[in-house]
């Protein structure tokens, strides 16, 4: 009984570990392994029966707490625009623009993914709209499967990135840190991973031209001023969709929430103007909102209480005191997380890594003098992998449920791989140059304390006596 009184948070974390391994589910496997080893730490006396009663003001913390009310906003855009048609239309007018270049649909498709991404904020709604529409395009021209499979995954998951990005939102509430400061932080990565992605489509269209071939004269059936105006038809939408989104979480005129509402309102309104808007569309919208909210919410409650029960028995200095000896100070404690991150994606979604793991990390990032906003951007650079590792990656997944039965599983996965790699490359330039996310981060002016003149006039608190 002594080894388990002085090992409580390790085997507690090894409980977990044991849990998720069974595939038992997340939410239920958190709470399940908090509150057991919460009445041994009392049994032990490790940790007084009334610390439980804090349970409640985490729950109530969870409920009262207006930036997840973002992640449901965000949830039902991304849901009604994936089946409103804007995506075809962009996928259709920048493809032709790209048409007579070598590898030009996998541009159009590394582009519609950003746009898409910044007005959807969801990897599914990306991956299944591009895939349904790309897939049959690029496969009837000559594009290699693999490469078709992998630029579509990849141009989907970039979302996670790009805000107004669901990671980004949970990541900031976890951090503690401002959304807007989350999204300002974004955009240089963001920018980074397209010009790696495209960089890499020009690598495989000189050096494999035959697996991204140019559209053929008869495919591009737009010219001139007929072509730009459909491309301008299709993006201006998008334009104004992002402005309100971002637009105004960046000028201060909204909060996250504010702002996906608005979103919210914005989609219904372009699916009003495609003529699209149904109501078998608003209800498919709401079911899968709903669903994905209260995963969230039951995740984020089942992880508060792991939370609450770990800290209790002393895992907040176990894993301080275990992390902040790495050697290499911030530099190694960054690669060993990122490392770790990596590897436990293959088992985790990237709710869970944010609700379990983040909140074990960051008092330690915190310690070792590492700014929380480049911390939780590089995080969020490095859960996008989650999406694209063989075999559990959910992008792969969704691409296996919408490609037809003649493109193998292995290709899907072996198509990903390239695209995987320069995530990573993504994480180790984040990594060696933060200047690439702290620069979008508007900071408050110095201000000189010499520079600052006092003139300070005591009024007289009653007026003066007349003795005469």
């Amino acid at each position: 009984m002594s080894f388990v009184r002085d090992n409580m948070a390790p085997l507690m974390f090894g409980g977990l570990v044991v849990f998720m391994l069974i595939g038992y589910p997340a939410a239920f496997s958190l709470a399940a392994v908090g509150l057991s080893f919460g009445f041994i730490a009392i049994e032990l006396g490790l940790i007084r029966p009334d610390f439980l009663g804090n349970l409640t003001y985490q729950l109530y913390g969870i409920i009262s707490n207006d930036l997840l009310l973002a992640i449901p906003f965000f949830t039902f855009m991304g849901a009604i625009l994936e089946r409103c048609g804007l995506a075809e239309d962009l996928l259709d007018s920048i493809g032709q623009l790209f048409g007579p270049v070598r590898g030009g649909l996998s541009y159009a498709v590394i582009f519609v993914g950003a746009i898409l991404g910044a007005i959807t904020g969801t990897v599914a709604a990306s991956v299944i709209a591009m895939g349904v529409i790309s897939i049959p395009i690029m496969l009837k021209y000559g594009y290699s499967t693999r490469h078709t499979m992998g630029v579509i995954a990849a141009s989907g998951t970039i979302t996670q990135v790009i805000p107004p990005s669901l990671v980004l939102v949970v990541l900031a509430d976890q951090l503690n840190v401002s959304v807007g400061d989350m999204y300002a932080g974004a955009i240089g990565p963001s920018l980074i991973q397209l010009a790696l992605f495209c960089a890499w489509v020009f690598i495989v269209s000189m050096i494999w031209p035959k697996t991204v071939p140019a559209l053929p004269p008869e495919a591009r059936t737009l010219h001139g001023w007929a072509l730009w105006g459909k491309c301008l038809r299709g993006i201006i939408p998008s334009l104004a969709l992002i402005f309100l989104v971002l637009g105004t979480i960046f000028m201060g005129l909204a909060t996250p929430t504010e702002a996906g509402a608005l979103g919210a309102i914005g989609a219904l309104l372009l699916a009003a103007i495609n003529r699209t808007l149904t109501w078998p569309l608003v209800y498919q919208g709401m079911a899968t909102t709903m669903r994905l909210t209260a995963m969230v919410v039951f995740i984020l409650i089942g992880a508060r209480t792991f939370s609450l029960v770990f800290q209790g028995v002393g895992g907040k200095v176990w894993i301080e005191d275990l992390l902040t000896a790495l050697p290499g100070g911030q530099i190694g404690f960054l690669i060993f997380v990122n490392i770790f991150i990596f590897l436990i994606a293959f088992f985790l979604d990237f709710f869970e890594i944010v609700f379990i793991i983040i909140p074990l990390l960051a008092p330690v990032a915190q310690a070792l003098g590492i700014d929380l906003i480049w911390f939780g951007v590089l995080i969020c650079a490095n859960i996008q992998t989650s999406f694209m590792h063989p075999p559990f990656g959910f992008a792969l997944f969704y691409l296996r449920g919408i490609t037809p039965p003649s493109v193998k599983t292995a290709d899907i996965y072996w198509g990903a791989v390239p695209w995987l790699v320069l995530q990573l490359i993504l994480v180790a330039i984040l990594i060696v140059w933060p200047e690439s996310v702290t620069y979008w981060i508007s900071k408050p002016a110095p201000v000189d304390p010499e520079s600052i003149k006092l003139n300070i006039e005591i009024p007289d608190v009653l007026p003066p006596l007349n003795l005469d």
